[in-house]
């Protein structure tokens, strides 16, 4: 069916709803608009862009292999310099306990981030990823921020693309989208002045994508960035998106994650606004109809909690992350408990918000189609209750 042309003096709502694409100015004007009228549109962008009736989630863990980090970022309070007594750095053997225990779940992934330790060579990180394709064959990694592959290049003396060729040939599958937060540095360079430029970020994510490397794009929104760096920061990935889809045979962001500051325990506590559920909604949806490149955008129950993601769903939202196992920054910056998510948690979120859970592979691919019912009775308990989510049974 023809998409209708609209209107010469249509809005960017109304231009939206019929497929067409947004200026920066115009996805600017829907910070300004009523949030049921874009959420509205959003919701149906989503239906037309994915099964209207699938959510998705992938069984995962998040392994952070170390704390030491020279960077220092006002907004972590993950990161520990090496003099501090609780700062590590594990060894093979003690990842390879942690995807154990993925395995024993039939989880399919692990995001392998850790901060930027000047202590360790690069014989580290290619024997990690050996180590963990020899003993887990099964197991993807997605390893390495573009920070850590920023500071590899800086230290290690090779070019961009021998790096990630050598990364690869160790077992590399994807980079994280982590850092991304706000691609617009004066915002980057008051939040953190040693984080890596939106210009590194780029070139760095460009490169995994030329590869064929898997990437996802990323945003955290509350530094106090005004609407036009929210905008330009989507006017960016959407441009990236379109290289990839151009020059590397649609190998771009396999889908969209934001989130909003938490700042809790870290240094930016009081200093930065941070952002209320209704910001995280209202730039979700946003991010829906700007981004009309990538199909997939991810709900995040880490840092909104599970009510607030469940309601994500109807705000352009078609995934629920993953269940990760284990969370270490984004739970130690916000001061809570939401570490990870059991299976029984996600498809209790999709069911109740009247969708069907489906557990896909990190590129969205769905891999499996869980019995909702039987993993809804599984425990006469109710664990949902006690982390929020409100279901009964």
């Amino acid at each position: 069916m023809s998409v209708p042309a609209p209107a010469l003096n249509a809005g960017p709502l109304d231009r939206a709803a019929t497929g067409a694409r947004l200026s920066p100015g115009e996805i600017e004007a829907l910070y300004t608009l009523p949030l049921p009228d874009v959420a509205s549109v959003a919701t149906a962008l989503r239906a037309e862009r994915r099964d209207p009736d699938v959510v998705t989630f992938l069984i995962d863990r998040n392994i952070n292999y170390t704390n030491v980090c020279n960077v220092g970022c006002n907004f972590c309070a993950f990161y520990r310099t090496k003099r501090q007594k609780d700062s590590y750095t594990l060894d093979y053997e003690q990842i390879s306990a942690k995807i154990r225990e993925l395995e024993a779940v039939n989880g399919t992934r692990i995001l392998l981030q850790g901060g930027v330790n000047p202590e360790l060579g690069l014989e580290y990180y290619t024997g990690l990823l050996r180590h963990v394709k020899a003993n887990h064959p099964t197991i993807r990694i997605d390893a390495f921020s573009p920070e850590e592959v920023l500071f590899m290049e800086k230290t290690f003396g090779l070019t961009l693309d021998a790096l990630l060729d050598t990364l690869i040939e160790a077992g590399l599958d994807g980079l994280p989208g982590a850092g991304g937060e706000i691609l617009e540095d004066d915002v980057r360079a008051k939040a953190a002045p040693a984080r890596i430029r939106s210009d590194d970020w780029f070139r760095i994510i460009d490169a995994a994508q030329r590869k064929g490397l898997y990437t996802i794009a990323t945003m955290v929104i509350g530094f106090g960035e005004t609407y036009a760096q929210r905008a330009a920061h989507l006017v960016k990935i959407r441009d990236q998106q379109d290289r990839a889809n151009r020059e590397y045979g649609g190998n771009g962001f396999s889908g969209f994650a934001m989130w909003t500051l938490q700042t809790e325990h870290t240094r930016l506590h009081g200093k930065a606004p941070g952002a209320t559920a209704h910001e995280y909604l209202q730039q979700l949806a946003i991010a829906r109809i700007a981004l009309d490149n990538i199909a997939n955008i991810q709900a995040s129950w880490p840092a909104q909690g599970f009510k607030v993601a469940q309601a994500a769903l109807y705000y352009g939202a078609n995934d629920l992350g993953s269940t990760m196992l284990e969370e270490n920054v984004v739970s130690a910056a916000g001061g809570h408990g939401r570490h990870h998510a059991t299976v029984r948690e996600l498809i209790r979120i999709a069911v109740d918000a009247g969708f069907r859970p489906a557990i896909r592979n990190s590129r969205f691919e769905i891999i499996d189609w869980p019995d909702a019912s039987a993993a809804l009775r599984q425990s006469d308990s109710n664990p949902e209750r006690e982390r929020a989510v409100g279901a009964s049974g």
